[in-house]
Parts: structure tokens; sequence; C-alpha cells
């Protein structure tokens, strides 16, 4: 087995280490101030992550036939490596506009810059200030991903492939979001609404567009990127879904947030959708209003999240989520064992997908 299959997340963080320290030599010269934030963006992608979307990207490459061995394998690992910057920028303005007040068991960036600036004794609102440090760290961290990508080595020929995907995943997390937020506004409960997120935000961004990704850069024909694309569609809502019930019932020490945080963001999730729907149609009107209640309230206890998780369970909403999930699973299995994959490619994707969507995942 070549080193880089063997210990990939290792690689990737390899190389996101050498270009985040020539990315930020420039800068820090011209702006010292500029050097704390610079800081935070190297601590936050250095600091932790599975690596998902540049795993799935290299999977991509490597089924349609990419060889590790090549000259081109460093500069395919550069460009699928520029994904976890994508990722930063979407996960420190997902805090901001969350209001997180942690991730990975630390605090948020708009939550530790607010910190330095009551230390310091600044001007002005260290809330403000906070938030204004995370959008512009998240705006570098998006900035820094094309540099990464368009820089990564790699023919103009072989990235002029790639760009399709790399244009449709970035406009599609961002309308997956906004998705969010509009469904959280508008009071949008339905399951319909909460899947079409999970589609947007995470299965087109986190799989189908990262495998997509790096099939166009392996050179693979279109019945191929149609095979992953159908694959990742379903393994990204199951990764989702797995993802939802872990925001209510996970442990914080696995997930990094608190118990019920999802519940408190006012999250419009598939998993609360059919609790309000089962509830309102077996006449359950006190597990209803549990469930609804919760549903926002940035103040909900501990022992009233117990309460939105029995009542969950009470109607039957968390049984059929774990149904869906199998259901989905098996699926994008099925359509991976139709696709023409190199190996090891194939059973490597297999075991991502049995672990992206496990219990304790």
């Amino acid at each position: 087995m070549h080193h880089i299959d063997a210990d990939l997340p290792s690689e990737i963080t390899r190389v996101l280490t050498d270009f985040l320290h020539h990315a930020g030599g420039a800068i820090r010269e011209t702006e010292p101030t500029f050097g704390p934030a610079v800081d935070a963006l190297r601590a936050f992608v250095l600091g932790g992550g599975k690596r998902l979307r540049p795993t799935f990207a290299w999977w991509g490459w490597r089924g349609a036939g990419g060889d590790p061995g090549s000259s081109e394998a460093e500069g395919v690992l550069r460009a699928v490596a520029s994904l976890e910057l994508i990722q930063a920028c979407a996960l420190i303005h997902d805090d901001v506009i969350d209001s997180s007040d942690s991730r990975r068991g630390s605090p948020t960036v708009h939550v530790a810059f607010a910190a330095q600036h009551a230390r310091g004794r600044w001007l002005g609102s260290a809330e403000s200030f906070g938030r204004a440090a995370a959008i512009l760290i998240g705006d570098l961290a998006l900035a820094w991903a094309e540099d990464m990508f368009a820089d990564c080595g790699l023919p103009a020929p072989t990235l002029a492939a790639a760009r399709p995907a790399w244009r449709a995943m970035r406009s599609e997390v961002l309308a997956g979001q906004y998705l969010d937020v509009h469904t959280q506004a508008t009071g949008d409960a339905s399951a319909e609404a909460a899947l079409r997120v999970d589609r947007l935000k995470t299965a087109a961004y986190t799989v189908q567009r990262p495998l997509h990704l790096g099939a166009a850069l392996g050179g693979a024909q279109q019945s191929l990127v149609d095979a992953l694309l159908e694959f990742g569609g379903d393994l990204g809502v199951a990764f989702q879904l797995r993802d939802d019930l872990l925001g209510v019932f996970g442990d914080p020490s696995v997930t990094g947030k608190p118990a019920g945080d999802d519940l408190r963001e006012g999250k419009r999730t598939l998993l609360l959708a059919l609790g309000l729907a089962y509830a309102e149609q077996q006449g359950r009107d006190g597990e209803r209003k549990v469930i609804a209640d919760a549903v926002g309230d940035p103040r909900l206890s501990d022992s009233e999240v117990d309460d939105v998780r029995q009542a969950l369970l009470d109607v039957g909403a968390v049984a059929e989520v774990e149904r869906r999930i199998e259901e989905m699973t098996g699926n994008a299995l099925a359509s991976l064992r139709r696709a023409a994959l190199a190996e090891p490619a194939a059973q490597r994707l297999a075991e991502l997908a049995h672990r992206a969507t496990r219990r304790t995942s």
C-alpha cells in the first residue's frame, strides 16, 4: 500500500501546514497586526477535523485510476486539501450565524477574539469585534482555498476539468447555508425543507462534489462521475441524519459541542420535523409541545434536553431516522457496487460510508 493511501489524513495535514506557513508569511510582513488572525486560521485548520472532504476527493481520484506513485499525486493532494480551507470558512461563519460558543471543545473564533478585545479593554463592543474578526478570518480561508487549488501544480487542463465541480460545490454550500437560516427564520418545520438543506449543505458539499472533483482530476468519464454523485447523494444525507441524532443524543466529548446545541440554535432537522409531525398525528400534544418549545430556546437546560430526547423516542422519530440512515446507506453502497471504480477506492469508500453513518461517528 502506498504511504499516502495508508496515512491520508496526515498527508493532507502535511500539505496544509506547508501552504499555511508560506501563505501567511507575506501578509505578516506587510501588516503584523493581522498576525493573530493568520494564527487563528492556522490553528483552526490544523487543530482538528476529520478531513472528510479531501478524503472523498482523493478516493474519487484513485477510483478514476489515479496513481499515488505518479508525478501528479502531490499536486492532487494539494488540490484536494484545499477543501479543508473551504470547510474552515464554512465552520467559522457557521459558528457566527449560530452564535455558538464552542467547537471541538474550544472557544469558537468569534468568542476568542471577543475575549481578546475584552482583555485589552479596547473601544466599542467586544462581541461586535469578535464577529467581525471571525467573518474576515473565514473570508481569508475562502480566498486561500482558491490560491491553494489554483497553485497546486497540476496542469491547466487537469484543473480546468475539475473547475465545474469546484464552482458547483462553493455555490451549493452557500445556498444550503442560506436555506438553513431561511427555514429557521420562517419556522418551516417540514420534512421536505429539512431534506433540501441536507442535500445542499451536506450531501453535495461533503460527499458528492468532493468525489466529483477528485474523479474529474483523474479524467473520469461522465458515467463514473454520475455513479459517484448517486453514491454521494445518499451517503451525504445519511451522514447528516446521523449528525442530527448526535446533535441531540451525542456525547459532548465525542461531538465537541454541548449536548442539545442544535436544539438551542433552532436547527430545523429532519429528526425534529418528524418528531413534530408524528406527535401531531398521534394526538400527543404534550410531546409536541416539549419538542416545539425547545427549538430555538438558547436557555434550554440539560433536563429539558432530556425531555426532548424522550419525546422524540416516544413518538418514533428516532426509530424512523435510524431506518432512513440504514436505507440510504444501503442505497449508497449499491450505487458504489455498480460503479466501475479502480481498487482499492471501492473498498475504501465503502469503509468511509460505514464510518460516516455509524451510531458513534
